[in-house]
């Protein structure tokens, strides 16, 4: 009985998911308003047929720690480094000004005493990373002005998490030497985060480096997970939350040759696991609360997002932003997050906070999630008439260089021979290998290459095919080939293909597949040394060269008239 209902829930929430997720995408209001709705439609306090909202939380959290690897190892540390005085001027100033005013309000409106106040202003004052990056993402403004905005202050908002449950305590027994407490924490976590960035700096190439020498798919992918997992639980363990410790996991990563390979791997369980995440925050809005307290939590909301809203995008403004840009990082950030159901439960096991109250602010924090989306659709709509009335030409996020390059799929012999072709005539390309130590060898070189499979359409945009003169696949391994090739016809259908084969068998073959040039090794084998069995005879060069290209012409037909054996030369 137990599996069957572990079996129902299972498949409640995976029907929900598709339909919810569907019905609101075709309606223009995005999959994770669905995604909300579907997990009130089966919660508790719903259908019922989820028992454990808890459970699916805590399994859903996971999407967010994989969004947030994928958003690192998006984000190079020389990138970061250069958005530093938005994380630290614009993210301090917002997690501040925001904090002090909603601590003010929830004191004068609740009565609550200055401990609590303090705490609950700046609890709500912390944003959803999951939804602001998820959104940015879906948007594909993770690289423009306002995304890098928005970002930073999600950024500066986990880098608060330390400082924020370290207050708890603080705030319970009342002591007073608040700033030396903090202070120690602080250089103890920044001594111990230097040296996991240092340590894993050193390490992750030279482990995946082993791991892929394996040659073994699923252990590559099971390393992946162990890596990102891994670094979430050492930053956990040490005051951070794993969302911080995985983007860490991915800043380390961001330069790696693995990474392609690592995001195409990583990217399923993200998804998956960051639409139980949205589902787990729909189950945890309690109906019976919002009937019981339906005019204090609105009003709550209301005042919630109009403050948050008007005081991001004022400080946005301030740093010099388009008013439309700013209007919408002032609706990408206007709700609370996760995090605030971490911190207002764990004060009140601390003492600190009344079960009532909590209840409450969560059901705040949950609904200000739920408008999200629709809040961030109405920021947009009023970002264009803004940009509209002003003249402001929308901002978008910079684009990659168009310059035609060469991408090289196999870096073995053959790839590196044609590598140092193009190197001499001054032709760029990019090497893509399955081969951990080609990549490594390509790379050594001086060249452009990373560690991934080409018949993955994932990698194959990571190389910039869509953008590319041709594809040369040097790969030896025939059904390796052809998927290649059918891959690349459905990514790039307009993409030239160059491939080297065996026999002029599997040539043929590869061309019906939308090859434009096969190369059999074995027939030009042979023609390159008739051709220089010719010249120590010292034939005429000029007739040398008419009669090997007309055996090479219409497909080898003059050597190779018939379907052919493989040699055992």
């Amino acid at each position: 009985m137990h599996e069957n209902a572990m079996l129902i829930e299972i498949l409640s929430l995976m029907a929900v998911a598709v339909i919810a997720a569907t019905i609101f995408s075709r309606l223009g209001l995005g999959a994770i308003l669905g995604y909300l709705v579907g997990g009130m439609l089966i919660g508790p306090s719903g259908l019922g047929l989820i028992t454990n909202p808890a459970q699916i939380a805590h399994i859903g959290e996971f999407g967010v720690v994989f969004l947030l690897f994928l958003i690192g190892i998006e984000l190079k540390p020389a990138r970061l480094w250069v958005m530093r005085r938005q994380v630290f001027g614009l993210g301090s100033a917002q997690l501040l000004i925001t904090g002090v005013v909603l601590w003010g309000v929830v004191q004068y409106g609740l009565q609550l005493d200055t401990a609590q106040s303090a705490l609950v202003g700046f609890g709500l004052a912390l944003s959803s990373t999951a939804f602001g990056i998820q959104l940015l993402a879906s948007k594909n403004q993770l690289s423009s002005q306002w995304g890098r905005a928005g970002f930073s202050i999600l950024l500066l908002q986990d880098l608060a998490v330390v400082p924020l449950l370290a207050l708890v305590p603080i705030l319970v027994k009342g002591d007073a030497t608040i700033g030396a407490s903090f202070g120690i924490a602080l250089l103890e976590t920044m001594a111990i985060l230097t040296g996991v960035i240092m340590a894993g700096r050193l390490a992750i190439n030279p482990l995946f480096r082993l791991v892929a020498a394996g040659r073994t798919p699923e252990v590559f992918t099971g390393f992946a997970l162990l890596l990102v997992l891994g670094f979430g639980w050492l930053m956990e363990s040490i005051g951070l939350s794993m969302a911080m410790g995985a983007f860490i996991a991915g800043l380390l990563m961001a330069e790696s040759e693995f990474r392609h390979q690592v995001e195409v791997d990583i990217q399923p369980f993200r998804g998956l696991l960051l639409g139980l995440f949205f589902m787990s925050v729909g189950m945890g809005i309690n109906i019976s609360t919002l009937v019981d307290q339906t005019g204090l939590i609105l009003i709550g909301l209301l005042v919630l997002l109009s403050i948050k809203a008007v005081i991001i995008t004022g400080l946005v403004r301030v740093m010099k932003q388009p008013l439309g840009e700013a209007i919408k990082v002032g609706a990408l950030l206007a709700q609370s997050g996760e995090f605030g159901f971490v911190l207002f439960t764990y004060a009140q096991l601390e003492g600190l906070l009344e079960g009532p109250l909590v209840e409450m602010l969560s059901a705040v924090i949950a609904l200000s999630m739920a408008a999200t989306p629709l809040l961030f659709l109405l920021g947009e709509r009023l970002a264009r008439r803004v940009a509209r009335d002003t003249g402001t030409p929308p901002s978008v996020a910079p684009q990659e260089d168009d310059k035609k390059h060469i991408v090289i799929a196999g870096f073995g012999r053959v790839g590196d021979t044609i590598a140092r072709i193009l190197s001499d005539l001054e032709l760029p390309f990019t090497a893509v290998d399955l081969n951990p130590e080609h990549v490594k060898r390509a790379r050594e070189a001086g060249h452009t290459a990373i560690y991934g499979d080409a018949a993955r359409p994932e990698i194959l945009r990571a190389v910039g095919a869509g953008k590319a003169a041709m594809l040369v696949i040097t790969v030896d391994d025939p059904k390796a080939s052809e998927r290649m090739i059918v891959c690349a016809k459905r990514e790039c259908p307009t993409l030239p293909i160059f491939v080297r084969t065996h026999n002029n068998t599997a040539a043929k073959a590869l061309r019906k597949l939308g090859a434009m040039h096969a190369v059999p090794e074995t027939l030009e084998a042979s023609l390159s040394l008739g051709a220089e069995v010719a010249r120590a005879m010292n034939a005429d060069e000029a007739d040398i060269q008419t009669v090997v290209t007309a055996l090479r012409s219409d497909d080898y037909r003059a050597i190779a008239p018939e379907e052919e054996t493989p040699s055992k030369a």
